[in-house]
């Protein structure tokens, strides 16, 4: 689920044979390797949820699935790839036999929707037994399990019954069930998956392989109606159980949201009509007094939106998908219920609507290939995105690219110079021309975004995620027409060299530039770094010729080392690891942060460093909230295995993080939570002021561009997600501040306290020990590449 709410005691057990207990088998992953699954770690409930049921194991489920495409012949199963953690990620897809050995095909007319959509229309008009694809997805939250076992009894009755219903929907839908998005969440009752990412936020992004396999589904099959099961969410009406969207405002401007709205708002009533037209089949009292289903778009005002294409189903509304969040009321087998018969009802709503829905989803593309948006104000998609290459290194921008192409975005490439709007750009600059079918989500993914502070009074989650800005390369938006010889850009690949005898020198310009130093460091080569963050290696070029091909850099010589660079060695970093605080682990993107810039990262537990001590690291990071280092009493129960059981634990974790800085340690807090427990432990004497938890953004950043700040500039940017700044700064070295002028927010929401943080200290470094603070977000959610060389230079700079 979005929202994190208590749930009451659990209903009876509603005992179905889909869970009759299974011996698992791994030979059925044909080709896939386990790695990590023992059926006797496997968790019986979580410990984020007040209640528990006898849901089916991950471990049962490949056996399940075997057993079912053994009974029918309108289903295939396969692994479609690894979750981070190297489970299976199972796809069931069912179609009438008829239809089954002919997905090439369907997938082949449905492309014709990009590249004739008027034509797409006609033929869809004359041929009404043609079948769209629906795709339900699984669980994506691991401790939601009530998703997965509705998948799973929806599969056994379509995969085996004959009754009109069923009929009636494989006769004119193919669906695809995604049926476990999130194994290592539900092997291990957590939210997230192995790597500690809340997958239902990095539709973005897209750092993780069960968030990868996702998109290419969404992309193979173009759903027509995208369902992502969650749980738990009652009584946000008076009596109206569960929650199914459309959302409240603000939505996305880059939706076609007419088209959307035309159907899905109707579709979520059905799906309401169809739970309560059998309210009988009900355990619980909560069920039995329910008169309807929570539905944000008619229920509320605010507070559930739809605005940052991070969620599953709002990434999957820019591939033209019908996106709904089911949210199950409990955590039991009513719950499991209530999910099988809200995908029901879309069901059946799409298989009597299929014609006039298919037919709007077509018109979505038809209007990003005429660049005809009805609904949007004149100018607010750009001609063409202009996306220049940096010769030293184009990584940044290389991987901007890839990522357009992965997700069914057209990028060209000028086939020589060419002039835009006054400026010359040289031939292999990239353009991302907006007629195109999915120019909102090109869109989407490449503007600045807008301060929507004044447009709600709430968000769920961030309201700002450029990605020029965060990662760190240059869109650069036209409203002229880009007049170039171009060709079409499939792929980018990268490939590093090395020019000149040496000394070299690698400018401190990426996140890949920083893992070739620590790779470098690794193999023992010398390395130094000066004042302006850059890198000079002393060594022979076939020495490091293989590591810098690899990085994709283009590595020249240097007359001479600067005078102030100072040797380096390879560090070894501990961060602050907690058990999951509320939705996340709040450590996780710091840590892949770290991982991607190439350090050698170990987690360490509250308890572990109050017992151990910090011996045998350089670097101690903490980026996740106060409460991690608080007594039993303001810790989640899933926390109390990671956090203090006594007052002594405290007192010898802050004794031992002394220690370690008076041996020579470096100890970097990274966001506001941090900040606040630097100050508990007695690190800083700094006044911490933050704003609410519900503000995050852009901002703009006056960074001193030496030392931690190096690379980065008097007028630059930053991210903020409950922000946090730091006064009373007079014994400090200030690093960086928020910019001193009321536009410093750039895009985003935030309302509260934004004036008296303006101007304010961001990144300071205490005077008499090595304790940095840095305020930004610089490791958020594997996302703020362009912040991470902060973490690099922290850790880095003497």
């Amino acid at each position: 689920m979005k929202k994190n709410k208590k749930k009451k005691a659990a209903a009876s057990l509603l005992i179905i044979s889909l869970v009759s207990t299974v011996p698992f088998s791994a030979g059925y992953a044909e080709g896939q390797k386990w790695t990590n699954i023992n059926t006797y770690e496997e968790q019986d409930g979580s410990k984020f949820n007040s209640e528990n049921y006898d849901f089916v194991k991950f471990s049962q489920i490949g056996t399940k699935l075997k057993d079912i495409e053994k009974q029918s012949n309108r289903v295939k199963v396969e692994v479609r790839g690894t979750s981070a953690d190297g489970n299976p990620l199972y796809v069931v897809t069912i179609a009438d036999p008829t239809t089954q050995g002919k997905f090439g095909k369907i997938q082949s007319l449905r492309k014709q929707m990009f590249k004739n959509p008027s034509k797409a229309q006609d033929w869809i008009a004359a041929n009404p037994d043609f079948k769209v694809p629906i795709m339900i997805n699984g669980s994506i939250h691991g401790t939601e399990f009530v998703g997965s076992d509705a998948v799973l009894q929806l599969i056994e009755r379509f995969a085996t019954q004959d009754d009109q219903e069923t009929k009636d929907i494989l006769a004119n839908n193919i669906l695809i069930f995604n049926v476990v998005q999130n194994p290592d969440g539900r092997v291990n009752a957590t939210r997230f998956n192995g790597e500690g990412i809340d997958l239902n936020r990095d539709f973005i992004t897209q750092s993780q392989p069960e968030t990868q396999e996702t998109v290419e589904l969404i992309k193979e099959w173009n759903p027509m109606v995208f369902l992502d099961t969650h749980g738990y969410v009652k009584n946000y009406a008076p009596n109206h159980q569960g929650l199914i969207e459309p959302c409240t405002p603000p939505h996305n401007p880059n939706y076609e949201y007419d088209l959307y709205n035309k159907w899905a708002y109707q579709q979520a009533e059905a799906m309401e009509a169809n739970i309560m037209a059998n309210q009988a089949s009900f355990t619980g009292n909560l069920y039995k007094s329910m008169e309807g289903v929570y539905v944000p778009q008619r229920d509320d005002s605010a507070g559930w939106d739809d605005y940052p294409p991070i969620f599953t189903p709002m990434y999957a509304m820019y591939h033209g998908a019908y996106g709904h969040t089911l949210e199950a009321p409990t955590n039991d087998w009513d719950g499991v219920r209530w999910q099988y018969d809200a995908i029901m009802g879309a069901l059946k709503f799409a298989t009597e609507n299929k014609q006039a829905m298919i037919t709007d989803q077509i018109e979505m593309f038809k209007r990003g290939i005429n660049f005809d948006h009805p609904f949007h104000k004149d100018g607010f998609f750009p001609k063409a995105y202009i996306l220049p290459v940096n010769e030293q290194d184009p990584t940044v921008t290389d991987k901007a690219i890839n990522h357009l192409l992965k997700n069914d975005i057209e990028v060209v490439q000028a086939a020589k110079g060419f002039i835009v709007d006054g400026k010359n750009y040289p031939k292999g600059t990239y353009i991302v021309k907006m007629d195109q079918a999915k120019a909102g989500l090109a869109n989407t993914m490449l503007w600045d975004g807008e301060d929507i502070s004044n447009d709600t009074p709430a968000m769920y989650d961030i309201s700002a995620w450029s990605l020029p800005g965060l990662w760190g390369f240059e869109a650069i938006s036209t409203q002229n027409d880009v007049n170039v010889v171009t060709t079409k850009v499939n792929q980018v690949t990268e490939q590093g060299a090395v020019t000149g005898k040496g000394p070299f020198v690698i400018q401190n310009s990426s996140v890949k530039a920083v893992n070739l130093v620590n790779a470098l460091l690794q193999q023992g080569v010398s390395v130094k770094r000066d004042e302006k963050g850059d890198f000079y290696v002393e060594a022979a070029a076939n020495q490091i010729a293989s590591a810098v091909k690899a990085s994709g850099l283009q590595v020249g010589s240097t007359e001479k080392v600067s005078a102030n660079a100072a040797k380096l060695s390879s560090l070894k970093v501990a961060i602050l690891k907690d058990g999951g605080m509320g939705k996340q682990q709040s450590h996780s993107g710091t840590k892949l942060a770290l991982k991607r810039l190439g350090f050698a990262v170990t987690e360490v537990t509250p308890v572990e460093v109050a017992e151990n001590g910090l011996s045998g690291f350089d670097v101690f990071v903490y980026s996740g909230t106060e409460s991690l280092i608080s007594l039993p009493d303001r810790l989640s129960a899933a926390n109390k295995e990671f956090g203090f059981q006594t007052a002594s634990q405290f007192d010898s974790f802050k004794n031992n993080v002394n220690d370690f800085l008076g041996n020579g340690g470096k100890y970097i807090a990274v966001g506001a939570g941090a900040s606040n427990a630097t100050k508990t432990l007695g690190l800083t004497d700094d006044t911490i002021n933050t704003a609410g938890s519900n503000s995050n953004g852009i901002v703009k950043v006056n960074y001193s561009g030496t030392g931690v700040a190096a690379g980065y500039d008097q007028d630059d940017l930053g991210f903020v997600y409950r922000p946090v700044w730091y006064t009373g700064t007079g014994n400090d070295e200030v690093i960086a501040s928020l910019g001193s002028n009321d536009d410093f927010f750039m895009a985003g929401h935030w309302i509260n306290k934004k004036a008296d943080a303006k101007g304010q200290a961001i990144i300071v470094k205490e005077q008499d020990k090595d304790v940095t603070l840095i305020g930004l977000e610089a490791g958020f959610r594997d996302h703020t590449d362009y912040l991470f060389r902060l973490l690099s230079n922290a850790i880095f700079e003497k």
